[in-house]
């Protein structure tokens, strides 16, 4: 009988530990690709500006350089939130049985107005004056399976020509496509900022067709996609994330703001804040969403066209899959 006492503490005490572990942040597993590419691990450093960080959840940015691994990552439990291609996402509900996967936010999109949209180069002194004249020809491709390839493919596809018999694709990244055409290892690059900057306006190579142009519009570049269970679990944690994430997009991309905002990416990147002063939060540069709300019609494009490649096996509703509540709600807070 004394130790009842004793266990009652030690009851306590165990139930006092759950409740403190249940009130302490939820860690979000965000994948991140590149910068200022995907701007999220910029966006969680604001502290000035996010409400919430510390309090109903902290992130864990986690580098992944391509979508492949974050299905894999997102599949084990390693990953929280996917920030990768629609392509990606897609493949991720047909190939790895993901019919839980959910559309919740957008991270980069293409072509939107008069807004940067990536570039297919070739050399500007080179024999290649149109589409046709890449048949028997090399292409460098970032990533086989991503945004640009897609863009690429569907190109190629309208001017009758497919991967292996009409062209040979070889994987190169952004950094060294111009070295790569320079000494003919490809005929045709893939370029984005900031590596399009220079090449472009020096001359050196010359723009044969976009992605706006080779998807007819705009179209979605990185999506940011979760399982609906963690959704279940943790959604007001999520709108508090998506809030912060809305507070910190408005600040990065006010005008009266862009010096800083360049100089935390140069800080981030290690490069030199001129490497970014003339196009970084410019229209020159990639189209970041405020709200960071998807276009599910450019979305559903993105699916369409890979359906029509013979990618996917199957069409995807992209609605039946989307879940923008959260970022509604969060925009709804700022602007009540």
């Amino acid at each position: 009988m004394r130790r009842l006492p004793v266990l009652g503490l030690a009851v306590a005490l165990v139930f006092a530990a759950s409740i403190a572990r249940a009130e302490e942040p939820l860690v979000i597993k965000a994948a991140w690709a590149s910068v200022p590419g995907q701007l999220f691990p910029i966006l969680m450093q604001m502290k000035n500006v996010l409400v919430h960080y510390g309090k109903s959840y902290t992130v864990e940015p986690i580098r992944s350089p391509g979508s492949g691994p974050q299905t894999t990552a997102l599949a084990t439990g390693d990953l929280t939130l996917a920030y990768f291609a629609p392509a990606a996402f897609a493949l991720a509900i047909q190939n790895a049985h993901m019919s839980d996967l959910k559309l919740i936010g957008e991270a980069t999109r293409d072509g939107y107005q008069d807004y940067f949209t990536r570039q297919f180069a070739v050399k500007a002194d080179g024999p290649i004056h149109k589409i046709e004249d890449l048949k028997g020809k090399v292409i460098g491709d970032n990533s086989i399976g991503g945004a640009m390839d897609l863009g690429l493919r569907y190109m190629m596809m309208a001017h009758g020509m497919q991967d292996k018999t009409d062209y040979t694709i070889v994987e190169i990244e952004f950094p060294n496509m111009v070295a790569a055409l320079n000494a003919g290892r490809i005929d045709l690059g893939f370029f984005t900022t900031p590596f399009s900057i220079e090449p472009v306006k020096s001359g050196a190579v010359r723009v044969l067709f976009t992605m706006k142009d080779a998807m007819g519009g705009e179209s979605e570049l990185t999506v940011i996609a979760v399982r609906k269970p963690f959704i279940d679990a943790h959604r007001a944690a999520l709108v508090d994330y998506f809030e912060d994430t809305q507070r910190a997009m408005i600040a990065l991309l006010d005008p009266a703001n862009r010096s800083a905002s360049i100089d935390l990416v140069a800080n981030f990147t290690k490069q030199p804040a001129s490497d970014y002063a003339n196009w970084l939060f410019t229209k020159s540069d990639d189209y970041h969403a405020p709200d960071v709300r998807p276009n599910i019609e450019a979305m559903q494009k993105n699916l369409d066209i890979q359906r029509k490649l013979g990618l996917l096996k199957t069409d995807i509703d992209v609605k039946a899959y989307a879940d923008l509540s959260m970022v509604d709600e969060a925009w709804a807070r700022i602007h009540h």
